[in-house]
């Protein structure tokens, strides 16, 4: 099996993870490119590097010149909106791992039309949570419920659009949204794509309540989902990542293996 180049925008927490598990050849590809507005995030990266020689690059132009196979967005949800049509159009299929800008039906329809036009692929992790293969298995009948209730400590948390609003200062449970996760997507950004990767599994808009506890050290996930086929419960406590607390580790994990799951030779699969 031929091993397909694979090129990361965005250095960051999840970026960097991802760049080293290629690095360790846990996942078997070629590290084609990488490209982050602070180019020194990239630079230093590649000091990291022994097996895998990526060329730093200063726009997308220069990425997709290194014809990757396979993009990783690992940076923000305007990177998604600003460079994903390119990407899939240029031929690369994308893993998304910003997810909620999909919740946009404008972005996804484009990233859609886009990855018709260039024969590619959008790629989801599972990211923070669990059980998503069951939940897309239960939308041929069709949903009662879907609800995602996360915890996270006060200080991982970050309200867009209420820079008043010190969180650090919360002393007892505190429910900092409630609402649709189209929504949350757009409140808390950084914290809480997971509720967007269940709405896109169910094919709803899940009901969203996001807590700030100080009683809680790990980031907690609580799903819930009826249907007429079956009632799922799940409740994922993850441990921060250690370079991102707004981050559950379990999240970066999930992108690593989705890659490598795409990147494999091997003939068994394992979940839907």
């Amino acid at each position: 099996m031929k091993v397909k180049r694979v090129a990361v925008i965005g250095c960051g927490s999840i970026g960097s993870e991802v760049v080293r598990a290629i690095e360790e050849g846990y996942v078997k590809a070629e590290l084609v490119a990488l490209y982050d507005i602070i180019k020194d995030k990239c630079v230093e990266l590649t000091k990291q590097l022994r097996s895998q020689e990526p060329r730093v690059v200063s726009d997308l132009r220069e990425l997709m010149t290194e014809k990757p196979e396979i993009v990783v967005e690992a940076a923000s949800q305007d990177a998604v909106r600003e460079y994903g049509e390119e990407v899939l159009r240029g031929g690369a299929s994308l893993v998304v791992l910003s997810v909620g800008a999909l919740m946009d039906p404008n972005t996804l329809n484009k990233l859609l039309k886009a990855a018709e036009e260039g024969n590619t692929y959008i790629y989801v992790p599972t990211g923070a949570i669990a059980a998503l293969d069951a939940v897309r298995a239960l939308r041929r009948v069709g949903f009662e419920k879907v609800t995602l209730r996360t915890r996270k400590p006060p200080t991982s948390l970050k309200l867009v659009g209420e820079p008043t609003k010190d969180l650090s200062k919360v002393r007892e449970p505190t429910a900092v949204f409630r609402g649709k996760a189209s929504e949350a997507v757009k409140k808390l950004p950084f914290n809480i794509n997971v509720s967007a990767a269940l709405s896109l599994a169910s094919g709803t808009d899940a009901e969203v309540e996001v807590i700030a506890d100080p009683n809680v050290r790990r980031n907690v996930h609580e799903i819930e989902v009826i249907s007429k086929a079956s009632r799922i419960t799940v409740r994922v406590e993850n441990v921060p990542s250690p370079r991102n607390p707004r981050t559950s580790y379990l999240a970066t994990l999930s992108a690593i293996e989705l890659l490598r799951k795409l990147t494999s030779p091997d003939r068994l699969i394992v979940g839907t």
